[in-house]
This record gives C-alpha cells, structure tokens and sequence, in this order.
C-alpha cells in the first residue's frame, strides 16, 4: 500500500461534512486545525500538498439563514458566494501560524475538460506549488449550473490530481474505505484494503443512489478513483472524521488504497500521444537536438508554422526536413506561433503585445 511519507505530490479532498456540523451548522474549527498540523508535517517532508475543499455551501447556508433544506440553484449560488470568503479565510487563518501560504483557486470540472483551460490551470497550480504556496481548490459553485451536486468535488480532485501529475490522491470522507456492501445495513460487508484494478464486480458494488455512507457517494469516489489511477496517481479512501487523519492514514488507519496503473508521467505522455495533430511546427537542427536532449521547444527553433490550432491544441514536431518528431500541446495560436517563429524569447511581449510564456511547447506536455 502507498505511504504518505512517500508521496512527492498529494491531493486532499476535503469534504463539507467535515467542516460544517450537519446538526447544527457550526463550522469545526478544531477539525480544520488539526488537519493544518498534517499538512505542515507533510509539506515539511517536502511533499507538495493541494487541497480540494467542499464547503462553501454549508458555511454559506448558515450564515444566510437558508436552514436545512433542499436550495434552489440560484440560493445555493448566493450561499456559495458567501461561503466562499469565509472558507479560504478559514484555510488562511490554520494554515498560516505553521509558517504556510494559501492560495483560493476556484474551479469547474469543464475547467479540467476544455484543454485551454486545462493548461492554464496546470500552470498557475504548478507556480504556486513552485512557490511553496498550498492552493485551496474549490468548485466556483457561485457560475456552476448543474455541477452542484453532492459528489462533484470527489471528481474534481481526481481531475486536480491528473493534471498535476498527483502520485497520491486521499479522498477524506465518513467512511474508511470501499466496501462490498454498506456496512451500515449489511454486517457482512468487506472492507477491501487495495483494489489493484476496477472491475465490473467492483462497480457493481458500488451501487447507485445515497449519499455519504450509503452507496451513491461511494459511486462517486469510484469514478475518482478510476481517472486518477488511469493518470498513474494512487489514490485512498479514508475516514476524515476524526483529529488528524492524515497523521492517521500515515500511521496504518483503516482505508483503501486504489493502485494506479502506470506513474503519472508515463499516463500523461500516454494521453498526450494518442491525440490527433491540428497542425505541425517545423524545428530546425538545433532545436531537434535540443527537444531529444529533453529540453521545450522555443520560438527561436521554429522555421514554419502549418495548420490552424489553437491555444492548448496537440501539434506534431517535425524536424528540419518535415518528419514528425513527436507530438505536443501548444501554449499559442497558430496565427501567434507564425509571429514569434524564429524569434527570440525577450521578444514575445514586444510581438504579441503581452508577455507570454517562453516555451512554444512546454517539455512536459510533449512526447516523441
């Protein structure tokens, strides 16, 4: 099973439940502490901590006045807008006395779909991390639509951690792992300690409504489960409930761990190489040296630009004489890519008018 003390980059997911009492809408602010003493303890191993928090909702809720209740979208938007302050303070004010900055980052699960988008988001989390900077990553429930629903934030973090490139994923929730059953109603139900592989007999038992402890938010955690595997990221299932339950998953708690199928690096270069070309840029001899000696492709390199693509779209690398080299995700427009064409990095703002970023494709997102 993966250690935490092992994990180079982690993702946490935090779930409303834990922050906000359900009984009496109070937030629990003890809980959040002690879960601050874990990450400082794993941020001082040198492990990069993200945290997915649910929770804006609930603490919104309570401070609205808006009770118990189903909410119609628009009041789950405004409690959402309200609760969002309040939350990333929350972070802010735990975090910060063991020496840590935060970061709000408010997203979409389209955020993690669109590829423009995608590598926007990978590039601001990568600087924070960068930074030693703990994002806070929040659902941006104040523009969702149909993505407020319970489970959502399970696979938010999946995506999170998939774009990353997480090795581990730790899904805090009200219960210690995947059953065969729900405990509550079935005594016999087996709590697995590792899924190597999702099978249909997993899926099976996962079953389909309810939430929390009974069947349906464990159908969302396996969906969680299952993109962060396929990206190469393990990922647990554990009881958040209690003090410390990081320091706990270190120590042996109960949980589940899913095995991933391949390290994240290889799923992504994986991903990346069965995407079909929108165009092509042509690198001189230098620059095809430089991309097999492992280094990004700049604009300096590049003699011509073929294709229409745009921001973030898969491009093939050819070399001097048009032989594809391998593929990659462009960070500009093809009509971008044409003005900056054998130019040098110092040049882009004076060219473009704003300064870009100085890789036409990043090493990171290329395979050849």
């Amino acid at each position: 099973m993966a250690s935490l003390s092992a994990a180079r980059r982690l993702v946490v997911k935090i779930g409303s439940a834990l922050l906000v009492d359900r009984d009496t809408g109070a937030f629990r602010g003890d809980w959040l502490h002690a879960l601050a003493g874990d990450v400082a303890q794993t941020a001082s191993r040198g492990t990069q901590v993200i945290l997915v928090s649910s929770g804006s909702i609930a603490l919104g809720r309570g401070v609205l006045g808006l009770g118990h209740g189903a909410l119609a979208l628009e009041q789950s938007q405004a409690a959402a807008a309200v609760g969002q302050i309040r939350l990333a303070r929350a972070y802010e004010e735990a975090l910060a006395p063991h020496g840590l900055v935060t970061a709000q980052v408010l997203v979409t699960l389209e955020d993690t779909a669109d590829r423009r988008r995608y590598l926007n988001a990978r590039a601001t989390l990568e600087q924070l991390l960068t930074l030693n900077v703990i994002p806070i990553v929040n659902e941006n429930d104040t523009v969702a639509t149909d993505e407020i629903r319970f489970g959502d934030n399970d696979r938010l973090a999946a995506q999170i951690a998939v774009t990353v490139g997480a090795d581990q994923l730790v899904l805090l929730s009200d219960v210690d792992g995947f059953y065969s059953a729900n405990p509550q109603s079935d005594p016999d139900a087996i709590r697995f300690d590792v899924i190597d592989r999702i099978t249909p007999e997993i899926e099976a038992m996962a079953g389909d409504a309810g939430s929390g402890l009974s069947k349906g938010g464990m159908k969302t955690k396996l969906m969680a489960a299952r993109t962060a595997t396929q990206g190469g990221c393990a990922m647990a299932i554990t009881d958040g409930r209690p003090a410390h339950p990081l320091a706990a998953l270190d120590t042996g708690a109960a949980a589940t761990w899913f095995q991933p199928l391949d390290d994240p690096q290889t799923a992504r270069k994986r991903w990346i190489g069965a995407m079909k070309p929108k165009g092509a840029l042509c690198c001189d001899e230098g620059a095809a040296r430089a991309l097999l000696a492992g280094k990004s492709l700049l604009p300096a390199g590049v003699h011509r630009v073929t294709g229409s693509f745009g921001r973030g779209d898969p491009v093939s690398l050819n070399d001097a004489a048009g032989h594809p080299m391998g593929i990659g995700l462009t960070r500009y427009t093809a009509a971008e890519a044409r003005l900056l064409m054998g130019r040098h990095t110092r040049e882009i703002e004076t060219i473009l008018g704003y300064p870009g970023r100085a890789a036409l494709v990043h090493r990171d997102d290329m395979v050849l």
